[in-house]
């Protein structure tokens, strides 16, 4: 089914309290082959709207948190009141982290990064290939549930696996994009294959959009 036209900023980076799930903005079939239809429904509406209920639970309880965006809060963790910190920084990593990867996906047909993109990508890892390969390597190492993500410090990129559901965000810093390796995000189709998923992964990447938030973050 024909994806629908997506836009590559998040109102995740401004929301506040109280924090909404954003809506797919393509169908729930449109990156099968490689993701189907009941994993995207799955993940969408039941696991990221379960981290966007816990974290207004969590938020609800203090007030000093509601006044500041959910990048704000997620960058200065040891300002949370202990008794609320780890459901913040669980459920506000999973709202922040599955808003971007949602973003960054479309069935590609093989497409390649273009650009500035492509150029920084040959810099920093050799080629593209390369740069694919370092990447799954990393999502694979990752043990137990993660994400692998791709961090652009200023022009240069980088690859960075990390546990559960922590984010850049923790460390100041806004993700290119990532993917995500917990089996919820691949076992209906792969079971326990991650490499084969990651693999497949490659062919819904957006590489518009990743381009896009590549101009975005180097400027900022």
């Amino acid at each position: 089914m024909e994806t629908k036209t997506a836009t590559t900023t998040s109102n995740i980076n401004t929301a506040k309290y109280p924090f909404e799930l954003p809506p797919l903005e393509y169908d729930f079939d449109a990156l099968e082959p490689v993701i189907d239809a009941e994993t995207m429904k799955l993940h969408h509406d039941k696991h990221h709207q379960a981290y966007v209920d816990k974290l207004n639970e969590a938020v609800e309880k203090n007030a000093d948190l509601q006044d500041k965006t959910l990048a704000e809060i997620l960058s200065d963790l040891d300002s949370i009141p202990e008794d609320i910190r780890s459901a913040v920084r669980n459920n506000g990593g999973g709202h922040i982290n599955h808003s971007m990867f949602w973003k960054i996906m479309k069935l590609n047909e093989g497409g390649k990064p273009s650009g500035d993109l492509a150029t920084a990508i040959d810099r920093d890892f050799g080629s593209l290939d390369d740069f694919k390969t370092k990447f799954n390597d990393a999502g694979v190492k990752q043990f137990g549930s993660g994400w692998v993500f791709v961090i652009a410090n200023g022009d240069k990129l980088e690859i960075q696996a990390m546990p559960n559901q922590d984010t850049p965000f923790h460390k100041g810093r806004e993700p290119l994009f990532g993917n995500d390796v917990w089996e919820h995000a691949y076992y209906l189709k792969y079971n326990n294959r991650r490499p084969d998923y990651l693999k497949a992964w490659w062919d819904v990447v957006d590489w518009d959009a990743v381009a896009e938030r590549y101009e975005r973050l180097r400027s900022a």
